[in-house]
């Protein structure tokens, strides 16, 4: 049975930093894209990151590049997102998801700045995880 279980979420101020992860059980990292998601309330959902597990190359949003870096321990079977600089605006529930590396389009593109555009597909199909929630505010 496939699980992805984030933690790591909270509240913090404006400036502040938190760090998430994504502990993921029953496959194996190795082969796997995982992304990082998030959605505010009456908000879509937004595409923040995404690792692709075997070679670690990985791709951001622009409304977070320069803030927050994905990892990703294959031995811990754990992806990590750390947030640095947090804005108000980054209040959000943020989600982890997992797809398989090889199926079309691919979850996590090499180039470009990460969008979820096209990849409504291979979401639906995806391992997703409950959620955790971040609040940024004084």
């Amino acid at each position: 049975q496939v699980q992805l279980v984030e933690s790591g979420g909270g509240l913090v101020q404006p400036g502040g930093s938190l760090r998430l992860s994504c502990v993921v059980s029953g496959l194996t990292l190795d082969f796997y894209a995982i992304v990082w998601l998030r959605q505010a309330p009456g908000k879509e959902r937004e595409g923040v990151s995404c690792i692709n597990a075997n070679d670690g190359s990985t791709l951001y949003a622009d409304s977070v590049k320069g803030r927050f870096t994905v990892s990703r321990d294959n031995a811990k079977n754990t992806v990590y997102l750390q947030m640095d600089s947090l804005k108000p605006e980054d209040t959000s529930v943020y989600y982890c998801a997992a797809g398989p590396l090889g199926r079309k389009p691919p979850l996590c593109p090499l180039s470009g700045s990460y969008s979820t555009e096209g990849l409504r597909g291979r979401l639906a199909e995806a391992y997703w995880g409950q959620g955790t929630q971040v609040t940024v505010s004084s």
